[in-house]
Order: C-alpha cells, then sequence, then structure tokens
C-alpha cells in the first residue's frame, strides 16, 4: 500500500510526496489522517491525501501516524482540491481554514480537557471520621468530582486501599445547562406554504424571501427537523456572532445535539465542538462563515441566513465564498441549500427570476403584525436649526417611548468618540503613521486609534505640527452618541460595538441584558442591524442612513437599502407597533425611498437596469488582481507590466479595470486590476500563468468576486 502526503517545506511551499506502508500498519491507515515521514534528513509532518496500491516507483516508508481518526473525511478533502482549483490557493490553505486552529498539520498535542471523577468500589468496615465523610458523599451520588473532596491525603489513601477509583473524563468547555426540549411551534399558513413549496421544490437551491419578522427561523427549524427525523445532518450560517446567541437558544430549546463553532469561542472551545461533530456526537452544526466546513457526513439541507451578508466572504487566503462552498457541499450530499433573508442579494433575486433557483417569499409578519412605518428625516433642514445629530423628531419619540417604558434601538455605523481630530490653527489632522486615515478618538481611555492596523497612542493636548492648543474633535461615533443619550434623557443606554463585546461574552450578555429590559436603549454599529428579534422594541433610529452611498462601490445603493430596511425591521415585531426613522442628507435617492416603502421589488427592479447598464455583477463576473508592497514606485511599474500582459492575452470579451492604488494600510500600498468576464475558461488559463508571478517585496492576491472593489 502506498500513500500520497501532502506536506508544507517553508523553503518550497506544499508539495505531495507518496510513501510506503508497512503491512503491520495497513489496517490504521486512513484518508484524512496526519503522519510523519521522512524527507532528506528530517522528519515532517503530513496529510494523507490519497491511498492506492501500486507506486511506478521506489518510495522511503512512513514513520509514525498521529491521528486515530482522520482530521478531514473523504469529502472536506475533495473539497479542498475543489478550492484549489475554483480559488486558485494552496491546498495547505483550504484545508487549514477548515479546521480548528488547535489543530495544525505540524502540531501534534491535543487541547482536551479532562475532569477527574471519584467512585465507590467497595465499604470498608469502621472507617475513620475523615474517611467516613468522603464515603458519605457517595449515598446520593455515583460519581463525585475529584475536585469537591477536600482532604486529598485520605482520599489517596482510599483510592490505594482500592475502596475509591479515580476516573480520568473528557469533558466539553462549552457544555450548556440541560434545557427542556419543547415541540415545535405549529407554522401559520403563509409559513406552512412557504415549507410545503420548499419540500416540494425539485430545484437544489431555494431562496426564501420573508420580510423581517414574517418567521424564516421557524421554516427552518421544521425543515432541519425533518432531516434529523430521516437520519440526515444540517448545517446553518449566520453572518454575525451577535446572531448566533438569540438564535442558538431557539434552537437549543428544539434540538439537543447541537454544535456551535464561530469565532468568539476560544481555541480549546471551538476544538471541542469540531470534534463532537467529527466524531458524530451532534446532528446540526451552526455558526458564522467557517461552520460551511462542520466535518458532518450525510448532509440533508444547509440554511444560511441573511445570505445577501458581506460577511460570507473570506477577505484572506483562500478568498472563498460560504455560498459557493455552501452549493458544491449540497452537491455532494445530495442536499436542499435554503437561502434566506429579508433583503436578498441582487445576483441570487436574479437567478430565482429565471428560475435557477426556486423563489418562496413571505411578504407578511407573524399575526399580520404591520411592518414598521418609516420616516425620512432631511438633515439639511435640521442643520438650519441647529440640530446636527438627533431631529427634533428623533427627539420627540425617544421622550415618548421613554414615557411609554418601550425600548429604542439607534444605529450609527462608526464607533469611537470622534472620528478625527483637526488643528483649528494649521488644519492640520492627526493621522495614523501605518496608513493613510485619520485615527479615530476613544474617550472612555483617552485615545486615539487607527481603525485598520490597531496603532493606539494617548490625544495629544496640543497640535502635533504646530504646537497649537486649539485642536478640535470631529464628527461622531457611538461613543459620543451614548454620552449624548445619557445627558439629554438620562436614560439607560447599552453599546454594542466592536470596542464593548471585545471581552469574551459581552454580545450574549448585551443582548440577553437588553432583551430583559435592563437598558432603555441599544445604541450599535452594523452588528445590531439584522437578525434580532426584540419584543418591546418600538422604535428604531437611523443615524447618518446614508453613510453607504459615500462609498465608491457598484453595490452601495444596495448595501444602504439591505442595511436601512434590516435595521428598519427591528421595530414592532410583536403587538405594538413599531416606527423607524432614518436620518439622511439625501432623502431623495432611490435606495432609501424603496427603504422607506418596504419596496424590495421595486429597488430590485430600478437596481437591475443600472447593473445591467453598466455590466456588473449579475450580468458578468468579477475578478480582482492586487499586487501588495511597501515600496510604492516598485509596486506601481509591476502592476503596470500585468496590465500590458492581461490585454495581450484576453479578448474584447473580457473587460480590464484600472489599475487603481488604494490608501497606504499597516504601511502596504495596494494596487488592483479589476477584470470583468462571463466565460471562465481563458481566464483561468491565464490567471494560473500569473498566480506563479514572483517579485521581492511584492505580493500577489487574486481575488473572485470581490466584496470591496
Amino acid at each position: 500500500m502506498y500513500i500520497d502526503v501532502l506536506v508544507n517545506i517553508k523553503s518550497f511551499g506544499e508539495k505531495i510526496f507518496t510513501y510506503k506502508i508497512n503491512k503491520n500498519i495497513e489496517n490504521k491507515i486512513k484518508l484524512g489522517c496526519r503522519v510523519e515521514v521522512p524527507l532528506s534528513n528530517r522528519i515532517i509532518t503530513g496529510l494523507i491525501i490519497n491511498i492506492k496500491n501500486e507506486c511506478e516507483f521506489e518510495t522511503k516508508e512512513i514513520i509514525s501516524i498521529i491521528d486515530d481518526t482522520p482530521i478531514l473525511n473523504k469529502e472536506l478533502i475533495e473539497l479542498g482540491k475543489y478550492m484549489k482549483k475554483t480559488y486558485l490557493c494552496s491546498l495547505i490553505s483550504s484545508y487549514e481554514s477548515m479546521l480548528p486552529s488547535a489543530i495544525k498539520f505540524n502540531k501534534k498535542n491535543k487541547n482536551i480537557k479532562y475532569e477527574t471523577y471519584i467512585e465507590k468500589i467497595k465499604d470498608i468496615e469502621a472507617p475513620t471520621r475523615g474517611e467516613k465523610n468522603i464515603l458519605d458523599l457517595f449515598k446520593d451520588n455515583k460519581a463525585i468530582k475529584i475536585s469537591e473532596i477536600k482532604n486529598k491525603a485520605i482520599l489517596k489513601r482510599l483510592i490505594e486501599n482500592n475502596v475509591l477509583k479515580a476516573t480520568k473524563t473528557e469533558i466539553y468547555r462549552l457544555n450548556k445547562e440541560n434545557i427542556e426540549i419543547r415541540d415545535l411551534n405549529k407554522l401559520t399558513v403563509d409559513q406552512k406554504k412557504a415549507y410545503d413549496k420548499i419540500k416540494k421544490s425539485n430545484k437544489m437551491i431555494n431562496l426564501l424571501y420573508g420580510v423581517t419578522g414574517s418567521g424564516k427561523t421557524e421554516v427552518y427549524m421544521h425543515l432541519i427537523k425533518d432531516c434529523i427525523n430521516n437520519n440526515k445532518t444540517a448545517i446553518v450560517l449566520v453572518p454575525e456572532i451577535s446572531l448566533t446567541t438569540q438564535l442558538i437558544e431557539r434552537f437549543r430549546s428544539v434540538f439537543d445535539k447541537i454544535a456551535v463553532l464561530h469565532s468568539s469561542l476560544s481555541e480549546g472551545e471551538r476544538y471541542d465542538e469540531w470534534r463532537k461533530i467529527n466524531e458524530n456526537k451532534v446532528n446540526l452544526a451552526i455558526g458564522t462563515r467557517s461552520a460551511i466546513f462542520a466535518p458532518l457526513t450525510n448532509i440533508g439541507i444547509i440554511i444560511i441566513d441573511e445570505e445577501h451578508e458581506d460577511t460570507y466572504k473570506q477577505e484572506n487566503n483562500p478568498r472563498y465564498s460560504a455560498v459557493d462552498i455552501a452549493i458544491k457541499r449540497a452537491e455532494i450530499n445530495n442536499a436542499k441549500l435554503l437561502l434566506g433573508s429579508a433583503t436578498p442579494s441582487l445576483e441570487s433575486y436574479a437567478r430565482s427570476k429565471v428560475s435557477k433557483y426556486e423563489l418562496i417569499t413571505l411578504l407578511k409578519r407573524v399575526n399580520n403584525n404591520k411592518l414598521p412605518k418609516v420616516e425620512i428625516i432631511d438633515m439639511k433642514e435640521e442643520m438650519k436649526n441647529g440640530n446636527s445629530i438627533l431631529s427634533n423628531r428623533a427627539i420627540e419619540l425617544i421622550n415618548d417611548r421613554i414615557n411609554k417604558k418601550e425600548q429604542i434601538m439607534i444605529l450609527i455605523n462608526r464607533r469611537g468618540y470622534s472620528n478625527y481630530i483637526i488643528c483649528n490653527e494649521c488644519g492640520n489632522v492627526i493621522k495614523c503613521p501605518n496608513c493613510d486615515i485619520s485615527l479615530t478618538y476613544h474617550k472612555s481611555n483617552n485615545t486615539l486609534r487607527c481603525h485598520y492596523c490597531g496603532y493606539t497612542k494617548q490625544k495629544p493636548n496640543t497640535c502635533p505640527n504646530c504646537n497649537s492648543k486649539y485642536i478640535l474633535l470631529k464628527g461622531i461615533g457611538t461613543e459620543k452618541i451614548e454620552e449624548l443619550l445619557k445627558e439629554k434623557f438620562n436614560v439607560k443606554v447599552i453599546r454594542m460595538d466592536k470596542d464593548s463585546t471585545s471581552n469574551k461574552g459581552m454580545h450574549e450578555k448585551i443582548i440577553n441584558d437588553f432583551n430583559n429590559c435592563k437598558y432603555d436603549i441599544l445604541l450599535g454599529t452594523q452588528m445590531i442591524s439584522k437578525g434580532l428579534d426584540f419584543n418591546n422594541v418600538t422604535l428604531v433610529i437611523v443615524l447618518n442612513g446614508d453613510s453607504n452611498l459615500n462609498i465608491p462601490d457598484y453595490k452601495s445603493s444596495e448595501k444602504t437599502f439591505s442595511l436601512l430596511t434590516q435595521v428598519s425591521g427591528r421595530a414592532g415585531r410583536k403587538e405594538k407597533e413599531g416606527i423607524a426613522l432614518i436620518q439622511t442628507y439625501n432623502p431623495n435617492h432611490y435606495s432609501i425611498m424603496y427603504a422607506k416603502n418596504h419596496d424590495y421589488e421595486g429597488f430590485f427592479n430600478k437596481e437591475i437596469k443600472i447593473r445591467k447598464q453598466l455590466n456588473y455583477p449579475p450580468f458578468c463576473f468579477l475578478v480582482a488582481i492586487r499586487l501588495l508592497s511597501e515600496d510604492f514606485d516598485l509596486c506601481n511599474k509591476e502592476i503596470d507590466k500585468i496590465n500590458k500582459y492581461l490585454k495581450k492575452r484576453l479578448d474584447e470579451k473580457y473587460t480590464i479595470l484600472g489599475p487603481s492604488v488604494s490608501l497606504k494600510i499597516n504601511n502596504i500600498y495596494k494596487f488592483q486590476l479589476i477584470i470583468k468576464y462571463k466565460n471562465k475558461e481563458l481566464l483561468y488559463e491565464v490567471l494560473n500563468e500569473i498566480i506563479n508571478y514572483k517579485k521581492n517585496k511584492i505580493k500577489l492576491e487574486i481575488d473572485f468576486n470581490p466584496i470591496r472593489l
């Protein structure tokens, strides 16, 4: 027997070598296990990616097997090869993206937590008082944690005399207290229609377009229940860690074999959850983007909630789309893929329009609750009255809700206290030394921070350029709004942004505290805009509702419509009616007007015409070619060479945009070319030639369907 082993050699990159297997250990060899192998005069670790009976040349034998159980199953081994071909990335990077950080190709130790339990084997005659105290613990308990027994000397003697026995037991770090499992809620008439249509659909990919509060999650749970009843498994993806808190609690109340995978877990917790899946101890995996690689077998359904979100695209190597991976896994498992959203991506909705996807709609809220009334406030007019942050209408509605003891959500998509500091005398703006970006002021610790590279410094008392004392704080962020709300309304405000949720468990704590009405106002960035469900929220206010429109991106209107529609949908989700207030300097922009009227269809029809006219997705695909370097001139010269090469190799069916250069981030300049294409055959041939580009001091990136241009 022979095996092909994938290894990563620092000086050469990844390589695949063939090794011979000693007949004595042939039965222990499994695809997807790690092995130690000889290479030159070294011993290295590699992954078995193929097993075969013959080899045409002489090979060395492996040294040892590291894993008893494969760390990657056959499906994931093949999926890694698909990713390498599709995203032009390495096999190593593909496989490492599937594994928890506790497992590395060259790391043999296992991060497993154990608890020692003590069991009673026999009774003894005439025990001492100390022995009796310990033995009495076993009257009502079969086993006791060793930590609960204080007198370790007597305990040791009882174990040595075979009266007690110590057993080391593996435990999971994320285990929750036992939750009573309830039956599923009965579906409403509309939900049942949607459920039946999905069940009967002969299409693999289904798109569930349901307005906010229409009960998409209940439909998800019924479909998952069917899979589990048929001895199949399921994956549910959510775009944000903040969304997992409420969703997981809902799922835990119905399903008992769940694993959770997201980046907020500690290394040990994530390893435990992954092992539960890998050892077939669960039938449902819930998590963010990387949970698409959960090593489940016999998958019956994959559900991607809020499928329109950018967070499903990985921006680091390998630059995969979780939706693309889900499609591939659904194909392999003959499973259904359900994409759900109140604001589907234009690409998904367009595919449903031409019957590539099955379209299912839920156009009413549960129990016919009304969608919130949306009001648009023109901040140009408010500025004339001296209201630069909160409009008169916002102040009026906040006071009204406080008096009624109803809750409020306020969204501003900037964290910190002030966006920048400027000198009133010389006009100097304090910038990050590593990036072409102004530093953001955080009042809580009196620091200036770069939200790109993490650079931090204490706020100066004078201008670094001219030593003037007249330095001004400009712009607003979540900290400043929090301070204003507390001063103006004397209310309890809780802030939810990257700063306030940096400590473990804070997402869950903030959501639970607000849900239990410990606070009047939840103030946050984009992370509060979707998926959250609070009974008592009747007012949502969006500050700077047009902030996404200022971004030079062909998706800026779509992102604006989606954000405003989603956050507005947090209001009035139960019996009480809700109002959403959108403050903007562009009140007549079509994305804002369609969001005001909850008119997704109207927005789609308007936006799709613009996309067609400009030839942007879904009418083409995009790929970005980037060069990154600290040397501006060298990078500029090299991107020009690649641009000329592309124009020489690609015909008129391909459109090349650029090159362009972005702001310096962390002392790195990024030059970029964009290619629009429909047919990928010639493109992949050319890109495979470019991928071998090597130049000192320059890094090359290829990014298919990038989320930022």
